[in-house]
């Protein structure tokens, strides 16, 4: 499939320089960073969640699993996963499951992990489950402007270099 048009689309009118990364078809974040020979806090995964106000992009790093309580607390929502079905109605331009972190593209909001500000460069999800997209850690808090910030993950086990 490549990378989804949307987000192409949002990339090229934002004139973010970016570059786009091979790695073998992979699903989760762990095997994704793995497979592209990068650090997995420095890949920027997003997990679709939704209450009766409507659907979020929770981004956080590769190397951490979503607190769904500590979520609670920073936005006031008690949000839930979004189903498969959810997720390919939403992002019809992307294989299912393959969730790109820019909200922007699709009119989503966005709830951001502190921890992927300030890094040099981010890594995320093109949209097929085969490429990655990198863009300078500057341009990442641009395509993220207007993301709420906080913690709301808990460290799993998953090592932090490839």
């Amino acid at each position: 499939m490549g990378m989804a048009k949307a987000l192409r689309k949002l990339l090229d009118d934002a004139e973010i320089a970016y570059e786009v990364i091979d790695h073998s078809f992979q699903v989760t974040s762990k095997d994704i960073a793995n497979s592209a020979h990068i650090a997995s806090d420095r890949l920027a995964k997003s997990v679709l969640l939704h209450d009766e106000k409507g659907y979020v992009i929770a981004v956080l790093a590769g190397s951490h699993m979503i607190d769904l309580v500590k979520l609670k607390e920073l936005t006031g929502r008690d949000l839930t996963m979004a189903s498969e079905d959810e997720i390919g109605v939403i992002f019809r331009d992307c294989d299912l499951g393959a969730i790109p972190p820019v909200g922007a593209a699709y009119g989503l909001e966005v709830v951001m992990g502190k921890d992927l500000d300030g890094m040099p460069d981010v890594y995320f999800e093109a949209g097929d489950h085969r490429l990655l997209v990198r863009v300078a850690g500057t341009d990442f808090g641009k395509l993220m402007e207007g993301a709420q910030r906080g913690e709301f993950h808990q460290s799993s086990s998953m090592p932090s270099t490839p």
